[in-house]
């Protein structure tokens, strides 16, 4: 079985619509695989695939090359991903199926307090984020170099529109009923209910986020090119 670096946060025929999303993304992953499968959600939210088939293998390891995995056992060093889940003064608090605290100044991204860097980088609740597992003895967690990376090209690229809590048609038929679809490029997704709506080099992420933000029981943030 395969616990998926994402979360269902949803719930009654928002939680259906997520998860028969969600069992399409796996289709189109591994269904052309010698497998069987079979889709469940863990009591934090996380979701589960089990998988049985002679290609079993090879598909966990697509779902985890895609999603991430949530794990019991953390090696030192190594990189996993997690969901964030809070912030404060001294730092991020990501989900990986156990509290992993990312300390202030193992965030990497550069001048301020965590709440600004939230506002600065368009972070969402729930979002997943690759870090590097720490000890904790002198050792704290830290956001991966790849993560870092990430979130540098947000803020260098086109302005976007980051949203949690609606899968990505969701937010592409809101985007066309609130008559923006010729300002944006495309909906990236971030996580299963986790989306960033990429704009064009002329549309202003303010703008958009106060015309769609009213169709969609959601947090957004913007991303503003520096």
């Amino acid at each position: 079985m395969v616990v998926l670096a994402t979360k269902v946060t949803v719930h009654g025929s928002s939680r259906e619509q997520a998860l028969d999303g969600l069992s399409s993304l796996v289709e189109n992953s591994i269904g052309e695989l010698d497998v069987t499968y079979d889709i469940g959600v863990r009591h934090d939210d996380f979701p589960t695939v089990s998988v049985e088939g002679e290609d079993a293998v090879v598909a966990r390891n697509a779902l985890r090359a895609e999603w991430g995995e949530i794990t019991d056992e953390f090696t030192e060093g190594e990189s996993y991903v997690g969901t964030l889940n809070s912030w404060d003064d001294d730092g991020f608090v990501l989900d990986a199926g156990r509290e992993i605290r990312i300390p202030t100044t193992e965030l990497g991204l550069g001048q301020g307090r965590p709440a600004q860097l939230v506002e600065r980088f368009g972070l969402v609740q729930h979002l997943p984020m690759t870090f590097v597992y720490g000890s904790g003895d002198g050792k704290p967690s830290r956001l991966a170099d790849e993560e870092r990376d990430r979130l540098y090209e947000w803020s260098r690229g086109a302005g976007r529109v980051n949203v949690n809590n609606a899968t990505r048609g969701e937010v592409r038929a809101t985007v066309n009923r609130a008559g923006h679809a010729e300002d944006i490029i495309t909906v990236e997704r971030l996580g299963l209910l986790e989306q960033s709506v990429i704009c064009n080099e002329e549309t202003d992420p303010p703008g958009l986020l106060a015309a769609i933000g009213p169709h969609l029981t959601s947090e957004l943030r913007c991303v503003i090119p520096s």
